[in-house]
């Protein structure tokens, strides 16, 4: 038996990092103090034991070997004129820059989950910038803490208790008794029923009572209505009042900005709000991002290609518009004729006019587990799980690098293996 400690968790951005594990025979038998999600990924869940092709006639899958898995997707993928790479989430940095590689081999188009999540906040800090800090910063510092369409209870299960909420910092000693939370959503979540003050927004309408929070605390109070996006404006008045009498605030936010009405003019006008505070106290916003290294390959495909996500190679360099160039923008307009998904799962996720495109197009999957994604998949390649059975370096919600153990020994070969022989096979097949 061997016990591994201050082990980093793969499931989530708030990459815990104080988490026991026990091995035993080359098995994970206990995992300690991470949260029920964290730990079953650790644990492991509905493996693909074997390398798989579709039988064209039958539409069943057959088991082949991990030569005739890379050589049919090799083949899928370099007969294609516009193959769609997406994905990349829970796969390591050493993962994404294969993965920017072989997009660049084949002319293809590489994205990845912040399409339908955390997409618009990278426009938004194109325009803006991004006024944050660590969540170190956060845990140590913060005594007013704003969520803002957001729930981390039911999504980032251990945020609160390790760096916003209850966690004791260096100047923040009395945990929770020392914050003020704030909570601003279009329904009262679990997250909401554990604050002190809950702003019920209506659908859609973020953006207006945004502008409003920053009229009155540009001294406009009078011009902003007697309600706001459904808010009274009372309660804007002492919201305001709430964060400029912060020491150190924080703002988190999540989908509820990000996937509604104004998209990434939502988050523009967050970050405004946040550097006008800076006026009169000291404040930081931070996206709440879902997988655990999906902030990482946008640091990657940035350093390697210019730009965070979404990004094109066809014309024989890198190529961004989203809104053009974005996975779903492809699979709305059929553009794609070939697609790689990799540690995502688009099946799951993506609207079903882009699933049904799948459907119609070759799919290659890339993943340790069984997901929506496998039933329209036409190979399926199986791999080690990062970030457990693969070492390696991701990034956390707070744009923090943070390095990953090797837990236990792989059972399956690595995506970076894997994409590495596709490639090859892919330069063969070409004549290179």
């Amino acid at each position: 038996m061997a016990v591994i400690t201050d082990a980093l968790c793969p499931f989530c951005g708030c990459v815990c990092d104080d988490i026991t594990i026990v091995t035993e025979g080359n098995k994970i038998t206990d995992v300690k103090h991470a949260c029920k999600l964290g730990a079953a990924k650790i644990m492991g869940h509905h493996r693909i034991k074997e390398p798989m092709v579709r039988d064209d006639k039958k539409g069943d899958f057959k088991e082949v070997s991990y030569d005739e898995a890379i050589d049919a997707a090799a083949k899928i993928l370099s007969g294609s004129k516009r193959p769609l790479l997406y994905g990349w989430a829970s796969a390591l940095c050493e993962v994404h820059k294969k993965g920017v590689l072989l997009a660049e081999e084949l002319g293809g188009i590489i994205d990845n989950t912040a399409s339908v999540c955390h997409g618009p906040s990278t426009l938004a800090v194109h325009e803006k910038g991004l006024p944050t800090a660590t969540l170190g910063q956060v845990k140590n510092r913060a005594d007013v803490v704003v969520f803002w369409g957001c729930n981390p209870v039911q999504a980032h299960p251990r945020h609160m208790g390790r760096y916003s909420v209850f966690a004791r910092g260096f100047f923040s000693e009395k945990g929770r008794k020392g914050r003020k939370i704030a909570v601003v959503d279009v329904r009262k979540t679990d997250t909401a029923n554990i604050a002190d003050e809950y702003i019920q927004v209506q659908q859609g309408k973020d953006y207006l009572v945004i502008s409003a929070l920053r009229a009155i605390l540009a001294g406009q109070a009078d011009v902003v209505p007697a309600t706001v996006g459904g808010v009274p404006k009372e309660q804007l008045v002492k919201l305001v009042d709430t964060l400029k009498a912060a020491k150190f605030g924080a703002i988190f936010f999540g989908m509820g900005l990000t996937q509604s009405q104004g998209r990434y003019k939502n988050i523009d006008n967050a970050i405004s709000l946040t550097t006008e505070l800076n006026s009169f106290t000291k404040f930081v916003i931070t996206p709440m991002r879902g997988h655990y290294n999906v902030t990482g390959f946008g640091q990657v495909c940035a350093w390697e290609t210019g730009f965070a996500s979404a990004v094109d190679f066809s014309r024989g360099a890198p190529y961004y518009n989203p809104g053009e160039t974005a996975a779903n923008d492809l699979l709305y307009r059929k553009e794609a004729d070939a697609a790689l998904i990799i540690a995502g799962d688009a099946g799951a996720h993506f609207p079903a006019n882009s699933v049904r495109h799948l459907a119609k197009i070759p799919v290659v999957q890339i993943d340790p587990y069984w997901n929506p994604t496998t039933e329209v998949a036409n190979v399926v390649i199986p791999t080690a799980i990062c970030g457990i059975e693969v070492e390696g370096t991701a990034y956390r919600m707070d744009g923090v690098s943070l390095r990953y153990r090797k837990m236990v020994e792989p059972t399956h070969p690595t995506d970076m293996e894997i994409l590495e022989r596709i490639t090859e096979r892919v330069r063969e097949i070409r004549g290179e």
